[in-house]
């Protein structure tokens, strides 16, 4: 249980913090911020996936995992500069 939620965490922290930079919100997003959004990209991306019919399971700390949940997070940071209408999320 623990073991999943640091793998969460680490994967989320990863995926967050590469769909920021690919997004251009580096600047401003913290390691906190970067952890939320990997870990709800990993959710979405999921999702997504499996509508797509691809499979996008995020099971523990590997590549896989943090693939689905860097494309998730960019489809979540998409959706919030949309949402806001500027560059920065």
């Amino acid at each position: 249980m623990i073991g999943n939620i640091i793998a969460w965490v680490i994967v989320g922290a990863i995926a967050g913090w590469l769909a920021s930079v690919v997004m251009g919100t580096r600047r401003g997003q913290s390691l906190g911020e970067d952890i939320v959004v990997g870990i709800v990209g990993g959710v979405i991306g999921g999702f997504v996936l499996n509508l797509l019919d691809i499979g996008g399971e995020v099971s523990g700390l590997n590549i896989a995992s943090i693939v689905v949940a860097f494309i998730g997070a960019v489809i979540l940071l998409l959706i919030l500069r949309a949402v806001r209408g500027s560059a920065q999320v």
